[in-house]
């Protein structure tokens, strides 16, 4: 019998998959009209919760009691921008939990904790959809476009995790012709199901194929999906993508602090998670916006009880279709989330999204740094703008230019210049990178 590689990974490290695959199943179950009850019980225990067994949420709310939901505080990244210790709830640590930072894509990065069952919901609620498509987590190859932490052990564990996850690693670092081209052989050479990666990678690697006249289907017939994540999918982009690829491109929305957002079916509806999620779309005054309307995107984690996600603007904006049910809203826009691409002095070409393994091995677990955003001016100069309590030292300049010489390329110059604050787009997103070029 083959082994069930997806469900091993979660089970060796102690995630309980099965529980929460049956926590899945039966939520999905709950009648649409009864669903609006089951999202107010959970929003108000998870709230309660924190309020009982967290002393950060408690200061951070204000008042003593839950009593209606419009008066549920929203939070903002910044608002999560302190040690991780001082907002676990009680009974968790950082060894019981499960740990990780945010992409820091919006500019403002922090690091978050789940509970191990919230993370295993997560993972059941991916498996659950990519099986709308035909993919299954536990047999179907994935050809992974994203980066690769570089320093030996961080690098290491990645590539492990890849082998257990049925992945490989097709490294975002560089993506000039000849990576392509290295790129292009892996696809001769085996069986993937699946793309999954950066929306600009994916993009590159496209257009690569289009320029040779190649069908990838043709190349590497076992592909049947390509999954698109982390920055906006133009619909132009979206038609190539098809062509070359020979496969149907979805997107997919997520965030690491909350898991999936939103999934594209077969219909093209960008269908919302809402079996362990509540997200909503609000005004700048917090209150709902109708379906149809845009607003700031504002998500709660309604199962996880080791650090609190509750009304949590995540930073992006959005539309709800008006089709759209309590349990079945459907994302007809998602506004930002695009990234531009460095090109290098030596031809490499380097998605704007490298940066964040850049800043990921910067990112310090006492929140000093709050927002950073890199600019390219010239094929071989950057600037770093950021905000932070204090200038970076002359340590913590070495080991970002030590990260950029790995992520992006040698003998670039690089200037620093500490803000107060950072300018941003009109509807107040931080774009992370950008290129001058």
């Amino acid at each position: 019998m083959p082994l069930d590689w997806f469900k091993l990974s979660l089970q060796l490290n102690k995630f309980p998959i099965n529980r929460a695959q049956k926590i899945l199943l039966e939520i999905q179950e709950i009648p649409e009209e009864n669903y609006s009850d089951f999202i107010s019980e959970k929003r108000k225990e998870i709230v309660e919760y924190h309020l009982k067994n967290n002393s950060f949420y408690k200061n951070f709310f204000g008042k003593k009691e839950f009593s209606s939901w419009n008066e549920v505080p929203v939070m903002a990244k910044t608002d999560l921008q302190q040690r991780l210790q001082k907002r676990l709830s009680k009974g968790f640590s950082k060894s019981t939990a499960y740990v990780g930072k945010t992409s820091g894509s919006s500019g403002t990065p922090f690091i978050f904790a789940k509970d191990k069952f919230a993370h295993a919901l997560s993972w059941a609620g991916f498996e659950n959809r990519y099986q709308w498509h035909d993919i299954d987590l536990n047999k179907s190859l994935q050809a992974r476009f994203y980066g690769i932490p570089l320093d030996f052990y961080g690098n290491i564990h990645e590539r492990i995790k890849d082998r257990i996850s049925l992945r490989r690693r097709f490294p975002i670092f560089d993506l000039s012709e000849q990576k392509m081209e290295k790129f292009l052989k892996r696809f001769q050479n085996s069986n993937f199901s699946y793309i999954n990666g950066y929306t600009s990678a994916v993009l590159l690697f496209a257009k690569f194929l289009d320029h040779k006249n190649l069908i990838l289907k043709d190349v590497c017939p076992s592909l049947k999906l390509c999954i698109v994540t982390s920055e906006r999918l133009f619909e132009e982009d979206k038609g190539l993508m098809e062509k070359v690829f020979g496969v149907p491109v979805v997107n997919e929305y997520g965030a690491s602090e909350v898991g999936l957002i939103a999934f594209e079916n077969e219909e093209n509806q960008w269908v919302v998670n809402t079996e362990d999620l509540f997200v909503e779309i609000l005004d700048e005054n917090n209150n709902s916006v109708p379906n149809g309307t845009e607003g700031r995107i504002v998500i709660t984690s309604l199962f996880n009880k080791a650090h609190p996600i509750i009304r949590y603007d995540i930073g992006d904006s959005g539309i709800f279709s008006e089709k759209s049910t309590v349990k079945k809203p459907i994302l007809e826009k998602l506004i930002g989330r695009t990234n531009d691409i460095a090109k290098l002095p030596d031809g490499k070409v380097v998605p704007g999204l490298t940066f964040y393994y850049v800043t990921k091995s910067i990112i310090e677990d006492n929140g000093s740094i709050k927002e950073f955003v890199i600019n390219q001016n010239t094929p071989d100069s950057f600037k770093i703008e950021y905000v932070s309590q204090t200038d970076f030292s002359e340590n913590q300049k070495q080991k970002i230019l030590q990260a950029i010489e790995i992520y992006v390329g040698k003998n670039l110059r690089v200037v620093f210049e500490r803000k107060d604050k950072l300018k941003r787009s009109k509807s107040g997103k931080l774009k992370q990178f950008t290129s001058d070029l």
